[in-house]
């Protein structure tokens, strides 16, 4: 069960740190986008996981708190991880793969759709390295007509000490 840093391991470590972002969220399509904000650390877990601690004003004003686990599974061959949040009782569960570039980190997932009972879709949680102290991430849900739709953007900034 020991496990050794690999390279896909490392790429995770540039996003160690205290970051600040903001972003915007889709609630509707009839429906302007709200603006967040919010602030995270992240931590390594032995070389081999990250773990993104979030905070954010959540609905009603509230703090709403997430956490985010990353890391990479040779045996699968893929990037595996979890995101939880304060919010909500569902606990999505990751698994991707990095582009060609060695820039964006496509997450799939698989949730229920907001809104609506008993019905669910695939999810998409993609980050973009910018460079150094920026990053990007993007939410997208796949609708029934098999087109992806974002719903979440936001940017992330290296807090500088």
């Amino acid at each position: 069960m020991h496990g050794e840093p690999q390279k896909e391991h490392l790429w995770l470590q540039q996003l160690l740190g205290a970051w600040t972002y903001e972003g915007e969220g889709f609630a509707g399509p009839d429906q302007p986008p709200e603006k967040m904000s919010g602030s995270e650390t992240v931590r390594t877990l032995g070389g081999l996981w990250i773990q993104i601690e979030g905070r954010a004003p959540g609905p009603g004003g509230a703090e709403m708190s997430s956490i985010i686990t990353l890391g990479y599974d040779p045996a699968k061959q893929s990037y595996v991880g979890s995101f939880i949040a304060s919010v909500m009782t569902m606990m999505w569960l990751y698994e991707g793969q990095l582009d060609e570039s060695g820039k964006v980190l496509t997450l799939d997932a698989r949730g229920p759709v907001f809104g609506v009972e008993g019905k669910w879709a695939d999810y998409q949680d993609i980050v973009t390295i910018v460079d150094r102290d920026h990053w990007r991430l993007s939410s997208q849900v796949k609708g029934d007509d098999g087109k992806w739709t974002q719903f979440m953007s936001s940017e992330h900034r290296r807090v500088k000490a």
